[in-house]
């Protein structure tokens, strides 16, 4: 397997899973964004994005569903299966993570630091602020007082996706502000051994591979 990454962007996702995995994967390193720094990545990918995984003839660009397939493919505990009761919780919280906690904070992210000057907009960066963190009630109640994990009483896949989210919130300064339950679970998800080694893998692969090692929170848009 291949995996196309850039520091701290959606493809730490897939990097987190692989290491959870215990797979082999060749992590190739890009700068950020990639399309613009790294113009022939366009012809792996033409939407200029990470991560690409390419899996033999599979190729895929969705962190989410990238995490589903190698779950899933790899018949791990991080898969939750049809047949297991709460299947439609793990799918719900696999796509929460990014369609719902990520996707307002790339705008945050493109209106507060990525446009240039003239063309930033405070007042809606800080309205995706709000939104972000209003989302977090959910996550908060699910949680409450004794849920260690998201669905079917272990970690799992879906536990990535949306650790991957609240990874990003800390890198925007969001984390003073998790109530109570989500910080106690960002910190069991940051104790995991894997997640530990995804991010010492990254930190050498972009070193080996020439590529700035400063968090660049993703941005799509």
């Amino acid at each position: 397997m291949e995996l196309w990454h850039c520091v701290s962007a959606r493809s730490f996702r897939p990097l987190w899973l692989i290491e959870e995995l215990g797979l082999e994967c060749e992590l190739r390193m890009l700068p950020f964004p990639p399309r613009s720094e790294r113009r022939e990545y366009l012809n792996e990918n033409p939407l200029g994005t990470v991560p690409l995984l390419v899996d033999g003839a599979t190729r895929m660009s969705e962190s989410a569903a990238i995490c589903q397939y190698l779950a899933a493919r790899r018949g791990s505990a991080l898969n939750v299966a049809v047949s297991e009761s709460e299947y439609g919780a793990f799918l719900n919280f696999l796509h929460f993570g990014e369609a719902t906690l990520t996707f307002p904070q790339t705008l945050v992210l493109r209106y507060r630091y990525f446009e240039p000057a003239e063309r930033r907009q405070p007042q809606v960066a800080e309205d995706y602020a709000r939104w972000f963190l209003s989302r977090l009630r959910s996550l908060e109640g699910h949680l409450g007082e004794s849920r260690e994990f998201l669905c079917a009483g272990r970690f799992t896949a879906a536990d990535v996706s949306v650790g991957y989210a609240l990874m990003l919130a800390s890198h925007l300064g969001f984390d003073v502000q998790f109530p109570p339950a989500v910080a106690a679970y960002w910190q069991r998800l940051r104790a995991r051994p894997a997640f530990s080694r995804a991010l010492e893998r990254e930190r050498e692969a972009a070193i080996a591979q020439g590529i700035d090692c400063t968090p660049s929170p993703d941005l799509r848009a």
